[in-house]
């Protein structure tokens, strides 16, 4: 069974993301004056004394947006409307009743949801009379809260679990594996998402920057449960416009840190750019297994064979050389699933445990090959090694004196050891440590 949801609606700029923020204890959906900043619907799962339930944040209701996606905003909002089992009404204390919080409320009564209105930015308690006025809307006394001051938080949540009593208790099932979908703007990463999970979950536009926050986007396939982060498009630091596209590159690049497998969409109709060359970096300083997704393939023009294209990406994006190529047609579905099967496959070898014994048989191959080094810097020499962590590989290598380790020996031994432990597709990261004589 899934578990309850609660939405978060209200009409632009009173508050809505940073009242989910405040409740979830950390900052998650992207707060900013300007109003239309939450677009597409943002979730994370609450835990109060051992009761779950999935706060889902939305977009402003009624928002003119700047880009021209008020009717995609106003779909979002009412599909979170649709399978909400309670709704945070959330209107501002300190504007008073508004025409605008009169409309929220007829819709929500048609829908005849459970409903609880909150009253925002109560920074003190001098506020709270003027939350009178919003017993009008016919959803009982509101809850003067302040979300960014923390003020009757806990009052709060108190009321959203006592509305939930009805439901059954649930525990959130463990997802299997969380994929991080990056970027640069308008690589087609909303609609990839949308053809995984096969609903319209996050906003589709030609627009570029139209995705701002990271959306965490639950999933299940076959029985298993997957999590799918969209992330905001990558763009040059020397042209994003305002904070708003600052925060969006801070929480993409966030989400490939808690990421398991990382799909890097690259657009097949341009050619790879700095953008995707410092986004490949990034990834690979993390250590993140990554799959190449070339998305658009069937408007690809400069190149006739999926081969020719796997040779431009060796040259242009060296560090990724290990990461597996997908070619993929995200608008019509094309080899979708197969991506999602080879994440899982990717996923297993990051997280293998390499037996003592196989590890030092490939150590030791590697030391006869006698390569690296020079008689005037010095011969590096491994003696054994043992495996110290997966996700990624992580392997300690026990030697004679680090610094002969060079990076093109270093990086000698990382693809070697890749290749006789079977998990070539996945980054290893190689620990050294001179050998004392007690070793």
């Amino acid at each position: 069974m899934s578990l309850p949801t609660v939405a978060i609606i209200g009409r632009p700029n009173v508050g809505k993301s940073s009242l989910l923020n405040a409740l979830a204890g950390r900052m998650i959906s992207i707060v900013e004056p300007t109003a239309g900043v939450t677009r597409d619907r943002v979730s994370t799962i609450i835990e109060h004394e051992e009761r779950f339930f999935e706060l889902i944040d939305t977009g402003g209701y009624g928002i003119v947006d700047s880009d021209e996606l008020s009717e995609h905003i106003a779909n979002q909002i009412h599909q979170a409307i649709a399978t909400a089992d309670l709704v945070l009404f959330v209107v501002d204390i300190r504007d008073g009743l508004m025409p605008l919080d009169s409309r929220i409320a007829e819709l929500l009564r048609k829908n005849n949801l459970s409903v609880i209105c909150v009253a925002n930015k109560a920074d003190s308690a001098g506020y709270f009379p003027a939350a009178g006025e919003f017993i009008k809307l016919g959803f009982g006394e509101p809850v003067c809260v302040s979300a960014t001051n923390n003020i009757n938080k806990s009052v709060l949540i108190e009321r959203i679990i006592s509305a939930l009593e009805h439901l059954p208790a649930e525990t959130p099932e463990k997802e299997v594996m969380k994929l991080a979908i990056v970027g640069k703007r308008n690589a087609g990463k909303s609609t990839f998402i949308n053809s995984i999970v096969g609903a319209e979950r996050v906003i589709v536009s030609e627009v570029p920057g139209t995705t701002r926050d990271a959306v965490d986007v639950r999933f299940e396939k076959d029985g298993r449960r997957f999590v799918a982060i969209d992330t905001a498009g990558i763009r040059k630091k020397s042209k994003m416009f305002d904070d708003i596209e600052f925060y969006s590159y801070t929480r993409a690049t966030r989400s490939i840190k808690r990421a398991d497998v990382v799909l890097f969409l690259i657009d097949a109709t341009l050619k790879v750019s700095q953008v995707d060359k410092k986004l490949a970096r990034f990834i690979v300083e993390q250590f993140k297994p990554c799959i190449l997704v070339i998305n658009k393939w069937d408007l690809a023009k400069d190149f006739a064979e999926t081969e020719d294209y796997g040779e431009y990406l060796s040259k242009v994006l060296p560090g990724l050389a290990y990461a597996p190529i997908a070619f993929t047609t995200a608008t019509e579905g094309k080899n979708i699933q197969s991506v999602l099967d080879l994440a899982g496959e990717l996923f297993k070898q990051a997280a293998a445990r390499i037996p003592t014994g196989v590890l030092n048989r490939a150590v030791k191959e590697i030391a006869a090959q006698k390569v690296g080094g020079s008689r005037k810097t010095g011969m590096p020499k491994i003696y054994y090694a043992t495996q110290v962590a997966t996700g990624p590989v992580t392997l300690l290598l026990f030697v004679n004196r680090p610094e002969f380790f060079d990076a093109n020996f270093h990086r000698f031994c990382t693809n070697k050891l890749r290749e006789l432990l079977g998990i070539e597709e996945v980054p290893v990261r190689l620990l050294l440590r001179a050998r004392r004589s007690q070793d």
